[in-house]
C-alpha cells in the first residue's frame, strides 16, 4: 500500500508555514518579555504561548526556537570581557540553524503536533500519546552533543488526555538544557497542572498596520481596507488570510446589504444568497457565511450594549444598520439571545446534514423576526 502524504496540521491554507515566516509583527511586548527572561539568566523551562488563533503564536515559537538554538548555554567572558546580552530574537538568515530548521533536520529541535491516525490515511483529530512518546528518543539522541534542546508543541490544546499526561511528566522533570514552547489557543482546555508548570506569554490581536505588514510578508492579495480586515478577523492574520482567500469581506457585505431593509426582507435576495452558499462544492463558503452571520449578530449585541456601533465599520452601511437595529441594552439582549439560539441550531443542522439552503433561510427569517420585534 502506497504511503499517504498528509498535509501539515499546523499550516494555514494559502500561507507560509510558521517556520518559514522570518518576521513577526505586532508582538513586540511578548518578544521583549521573553528576551528579558533570557538575559536575566532565569529562563523558565516551560512557556505557554497563548492568545486567539492566528495572531502569530506559532511564528513566535519558531522565532524563539531559532534564537535559543544559536545561543551558547553559558556566556563565558572572553578576552574583552563578557559579551553584550542579545537585544533581539532575530538570527542571521544565513545561519546554519536556519537552514536546518527549514529542512526540518535540526537535531536540537522537536516538533510535537498531530500525526497520522491509526490507519495512517489521514491526520488524527488530536495529538496522540504515541507522538509524545517520541520525545524519549529525541532526548536520548540529542543529549550527546550537550547543547540546548527545544520542543515546540503546536497546538497544546489538541492533545488528548493520555498525551497531555505524558507531556506533564516531561514538564515535571524536564531534561537539562531543555525548553518547551507550548502554542495554545484555548488554555482552559489544558490540564491545570500543565498550566501551573509553564510561564504564560500572552500575545495580543494585531492592529491594522501590523496586519497589513503580516499579509504582505505572507504574499496574500492586497485588500482595500486593512482596518476592516483587522476588525473582522479579530486581529488574527491566519483568519485574515482565510477571509481574503474566500472573499470574506464581500460575503459580509452581502449580509449587511440583505439585512439593511429589515424588518422588511428582500426574499429574492435571501434566496439567491442561500442557493449560492448551498451549491455543490461551496462548503467553505457555507461555513464562512454562518461564521460571518454569527459575527454580525455579535456586533449587533455589542452595539446595543455600548449604545453605539463599533469604531471600525467593516462593510458599507454597517454602522447605520447596527445603530438602527440595536441601540439599547434591551435590544442587545435580544440579539445576544438570538446569536446563542442560531449558533446552536446551525451546529446541529450541520451535524445532521440538514439542507443548507433551508438552514440559511431559517436563520434569515429568525433574524427578520427579531428585528420586527
Amino acid at each position: 500500500m502506497a504511503e499517504v502524504e498528509l498535509p501539515e496540521p499546523d499550516r494555514v491554507d494559502g500561507a507560509p508555514h510558521p517556520r518559514e515566516t522570518q518576521q513577526i509583527f505586532g508582538q513586540d511586548a511578548a518578544q521583549a518579555e521573553f528576551l528579558q527572561a533570557f538575559n536575566s539568566g532565569r529562563l523558565h523551562h516551560g512557556w505557554l504561548i497563548t492568545g486567539p488563533k492566528g495572531i502569530g503564536k506559532a511564528t513566535l515559537a519558531w522565532q524563539i526556537a531559532r534564537f535559543l538554538l544559536t545561543q551558547p548555554i553559558e556566556q563565558s567572558a572572553g578576552l574583552f570581557g563578557a559579551p553584550e546580552p542579545p537585544t533581539s530574537l532575530a538570527i542571521p538568515p544565513d545561519h546554519p540553524v536556519e537552514a536546518r530548521i527549514q529542512a526540518m533536520s535540526e537535531p536540537g529541535l522537536f516538533l510535537l503536533r498531530r500525526g497520522p491516525n491509526e490507519k495512517g490515511d489521514k491526520l488524527a483529530a488530536d495529538i496522540l500519546v504515541k507522538e509524545v512518546r517520541k520525545l524519549k528518543n529525541f532526548f536520548s539522541l540529542s543529549a550527546a552533543d550537550g547543547g540546548r534542546r527545544v520542543v515546540i508543541v503546536d497546538a497544546a490544546d489538541e492533545m488528548n488526555v493520555s498525551a497531555a499526561n505524558a507531556l506533564l511528566k516531561v514538564l515535571e522533570e524536564p531534561p537539562a538544557n531543555t525548553i518547551l514552547l507550548l502554542v495554545c489557543h484555548q488554555p482552559s482546555r489544558l490540564l491545570p497542572t500543565i498550566r501551573s508548570r509553564c510561564r504564560e506569554l500572552r500575545l495580543a490581536p494585531m492592529g491594522p498596520d501590523a496586519m497589513a505588514a503580516a499579509l504582505a510578508q505572507a504574499e496574500a492579495p492586497e485588500v482595500e481596507n486593512p482596518a476592516a480586515l483587522a476588525e473582522i478577523s479579530a486581529g488574527s492574520v491566519g483568519e485574515a488570510i482565510r477571509l481574503v482567500n474566500q472573499n470574506g469581506l464581500a460575503i459580509y457585505q452581502e449580509l449587511v446589504d440583505l439585512y439593511s431593509s429589515l424588518p422588511r426582507l428582500d426574499r429574492s435576495r435571501a434566496l439567491k444568497l442561500a442557493e449560492s452558499a448551498a451549491a455543490r462544492g461551496a462548503e467553505a463558503k457555507l461555513d464562512l457565511l454562518f461564521a460571518l452571520n454569527d459575527l454580525l449578530l455579535a456586533r449587533l449585541a455589542r452595539a446595543g450594549a455600548l449604545g453605539q456601533p463599533p469604531a471600525v465599520e467593516v462593510a458599507r452601511g454597517e454602522a447605520q444598520l447596527l445603530a438602527r437595529l440595536s441601540s439599547t441594552p434591551h435590544q442587545a439582549r435580544a440579539w445576544a439571545d438570538l446569536a446563542q439560539d442560531v449558533g446552536g441550531r446551525t451546529r446541529h443542522g450541520r451535524a445532521v446534514n440538514l439542507d443548507p439552503a433551508a438552514l440559511i433561510l431559517d436563520t434569515v427569517f429568525k433574524i427578520q423576526k427579531t428585528a420586527a420585534g
